[in-house]
């Protein structure tokens, strides 16, 4: 890319940083939507109640746009890890919290390293 001026292109790569900031941002809204897709489903009871399947429709519908609209400054590989690792973890912790599900060593180990992989990709180069 050509640019006219030092000015111009210092313009640019703020732009640029900004943007890839918020799709950082929208990437993390889209993770707590799954989280809230994957606790409407559990509460649909098998897809029996019709207000948590509108909910789960809504919620997924909502998580995968934000999806999109992340992959447009963020690489795939990457945005796809962390949203599902969100989802997994956000949706594991509150199981744990509002489910009365299982909070044994090993399964908070394993949400633990989930976190750390997500850590990583996001530190990573060219993420």
């Amino acid at each position: 890319m050509t640019f006219r001026t030092p000015f111009t292109r210092i313009r640019y790569y703020i732009i640029l940083q900004k943007e890839i900031v918020m799709s950082w941002i929208i990437l993390i809204v889209a993770g707590l939507f799954e989280v809230a897709m994957a606790l409407s489903l559990e509460n649909s009871e098998g897809f029996r109640k019709p207000g948590w399947i509108v909910a789960f429709l809504l919620t997924g519908g909502t998580s995968f746009y934000l999806l999109a609209v992340a992959l447009r400054d963020l690489p795939v590989g990457t945005a796809y890890a962390v949203w599902t690792g969100i989802g997994a973890v956000g949706t594991a912790v509150l199981g744990i919290l509002l489910l009365g599900e299982s909070a044994n060593p090993w399964r908070l180990g394993a949400i633990l390293l989930i976190v750390l992989g997500i850590a990583v990709l996001r530190l990573a180069p060219g993420s």
